[in-house]
């Protein structure tokens, strides 16, 4: 009979996405059909499923953890913000409202149903359902009707792991804090914790973890150390890019946009040895020695164009370009460098008119229906494959287009300067093809490094396993299920 196991953290960021993938391969090694399920994710890093839906990032690694393809089901109820106080509601895979928090509130108990016919139809086809909850059970302001975390622990009846991070200070007053203000019915569905991000000798925590134990009545599962490692994984927060090593390679920036998307495109340029990735944050200028800049994807591109100019970085990107440098716009990046962005029907927003940044002669129209799909291309200046995904809304014509970035059969992706060294287009995912990624960075002047990202993400789950067995009671944790 199938079986599930919910992860819930005493907060957001405390490792819930990491340790479920590092469960999901465990168990996979272990000879389980296992799958991956996180009700209700928010997230503007999304991936394309096989069955042409959108789900987030996270699911889309813990589907790879279990050797699984991602589908819609694994992450169905998707938020993806677009401004301070508003979301768009993605669900089972397909855009179906853009509304403020507040209506979000009515429409759950609606999308219970949604939540729950999902991870039906995965315990069908799994041993074994690994849930993700979503930030904290402890704000319990959130708890009527809620749907992902102890409202759906509830109704599906699926016992709860509670992750306290160490490494943020107070994890006593987490989980304990946490049992204090939870309903008693819902606090006897945490069958254990789990304290995540030690620094240091676990053996000191020892009577921290006992007295975790005798206050809250609930069994410790392990204490697990700071994976070094976890920078190679895909983040699921932009907080946490640009946090691997810095060495001492051939400088690439991105900005840091207010609403960016999909920014795993830059994991395997971070995990090259040759490139130093700098993320550019509100309020710092671009450096003066980077090769290339990246305006990456964007959630809503005219407000990030307005963002983008509110830094000065319009201003340092014309001077980046005098200099003879590089620019690369992915998606909402590549609609922002041409001459102008039209959105009539406001689908991001208010209707109107914005100019653009006039790196390319292009301009772009933003349109209701969203491309969701898995591409094939050739990239023009090499002639090499790369495989990606496109997820945008909107419509890119002008001059520069006859000079394409790619080709996808009959059809012709981004732009082109007349220099080469300007370029946008709507491909996510490139870098991850070895052949592409080295030609473009050789272009750059950095050696290839023989890079297999693929092969690099693979070999980190599989550490990331190992580190779950030495230090958790994987069987223990396993037992739990039901």
């Amino acid at each position: 009979m199938s079986k599930a196991i919910m992860v819930q953290g005493c907060g957001s960021n405390v490792g819930k996405s990491m340790l479920v993938a590092g469960l999901c391969r465990a168990l996979l090694r272990r000879g389980m059909n296992v799958a991956p399920f996180k009700p209700q994710n928010m997230s503007n890093n999304a991936a394309v499923t096989v069955d042409g839906g959108e789900i987030g990032r996270a699911q889309a690694l813990q589907a790879l953890a279990c050797g699984l393809e991602p589908v819609t089901d694994m992450n169905p109820v998707l938020l993806k913000p677009e401004n301070e106080t508003g979301a768009q509601v993605v669900v089972h895979g397909k855009r179906i409202a853009t509304v403020k928090a507040r209506d979000y509130s009515a429409m759950k108990p609606r999308l219970m149903g949604a939540v729950l016919d999902s991870f039906s139809r995965l315990k069908a086809a799994h041993d074994l359902v690994i849930v993700e909850g979503a930030g904290s059970p402890a704000e319990i302001n959130l708890r009527p009707r809620d749907i992902a975390n102890m409202g759906f622990a509830r109704a599906a009846n699926v016992p709860v792991v509670l992750v306290g991070d160490i490494d943020r200070g107070g994890v006593i007053a987490q989980i304990v804090g946490t049992q204090a203000v939870l309903d008693p019915d819902d606090a006897a569905m945490v069958a254990g914790f789990v304290i995540n991000k030690f620094r240091g000798d676990p053996s000191l925590f020892d009577d921290g973890y006992r007295q975790i134990q005798a206050r809250s009545g609930w069994q410790g599962y392990g204490v697990l150390p700071w994976f070094t490692d976890a920078f190679r994984l895909p983040a699921e927060d932009a907080l946490d890019l640009g946090s691997g090593p810095v060495g001492g390679g051939v400088r690439i920036a991105c900005l840091v946009f207010s609403r960016i998307a999909n920014f795993d495109d830059l994991d395997p340029l971070q995990a090259e040895p040759g490139v130093e990735l700098v993320m550019v944050r509100p309020g710092q200028p671009i450096p003066g020695d980077v090769r290339l800049v990246i305006l990456p994807g964007s959630k809503s591109t005219r407000a990030d164009l307005a963002f983008l100019r509110a830094q000065g970085w319009d201003i340092d990107l014309a001077a980046h370009v005098r200099r003879g440098g590089h620019v690369l716009g992915i998606c909402g990046g590549y609609q922002m460098m041409g001459r102008q962005v039209s959105d009539p029907d406001g689908v991001e927003g208010g209707p109107g008119d914005m100019q653009g940044l006039g790196l390319l002669d292009v301009a772009t129209t933003m349109t209701p229906d969203k491309r969701l799909e898995r591409v094939r291309a050739r990239h023009v200046a090499t002639g090499l494959d790369v495989a990606g995904y496109e997820i945008h809304i909107g419509r890119t014509t002008g001059a520069d287009c006859a000079r394409p970035f790619a080709r996808l059969g009959a059809h012709d992706d981004g732009a082109t300067d007349s220099t080469g060294r300007i370029a946008g287009t709507y491909l996510h995912g490139l870098f991850s093809s070895d052949s592409f990624r080295a030609a473009y960075l050789a272009n750059l002047g950095i050696t290839p490094s023989g890079l297999q990202h693929g092969a690099l993400v693979e070999d980190t789950l599989d550490a990331l396993a190992d580190h779950l067995e030495q230090h958790l009671d994987v069987t223990g944790l396993l037992s739990l299920a039901r």
